[in-house]
């Protein structure tokens, strides 16, 4: 995945414990019985957690972090990296096609958001101040996340 736009549209075709790589489709009241009223608001609707407040942004174990929405592997702590930004950080996704991302103009800004292939969740931002050897950060949300800690690759 060293390429931030060469996903965009694209899905995994990677299988998750639960469910195969097809695409994940659901109504907005599917999506709302599923998850937590911050993780629909964050995940499917774009919104953004406060810094420093989500679960993940201080998470030093090792495993993977997958999608909320459909369990797709998305990010392992083998590229997680402390940004000091109080989210989620990664240097790369966990493989190419995982990750979508989208030019968003909201706010007054142009940024590069970041999706689930699967099921396009929104997951954050991709910026170009990261480390070696990608240059990328993955700036993620945790409401979009799920961590199963052990099973990093």
């Amino acid at each position: 995945m060293s390429s931030p736009g060469a996903t965009s549209g694209s899905s995994s075709s990677s299988s998750s414990s639960s469910e195969s790589g097809e695409r994940v489709q659901k109504s907005p009241e599917e999506w709302q019985s599923k998850l937590s009223s911050e993780q629909y608001q964050v995940a499917r609707q774009g919104g953004t957690e406060r810094a420093f407040t989500g679960a993940y942004w201080n998470n030093k174990a090792n495993g993977m972090y997958s999608c909320v929405c459909c369990d797709a592997p998305l990010f392992s702590s083998s590229t997680k990296f402390d940004s000091g930004t109080g989210w989620p950080s990664f240097w790369d996704g966990v493989e190419s096609g995982a990750i979508a991302t989208n030019v968003d103009q909201s706010h007054g800004m142009v940024r590069t958001e970041i999706n689930c292939a699967r099921c396009d969740a929104h997951l954050g931002h991709l910026f170009n101040d990261g480390p070696a050897p990608t240059g990328h950060r993955y700036c993620v949300n945790s409401a979009s996340l799920n961590f199963q800690e052990g099973t990093s690759s």
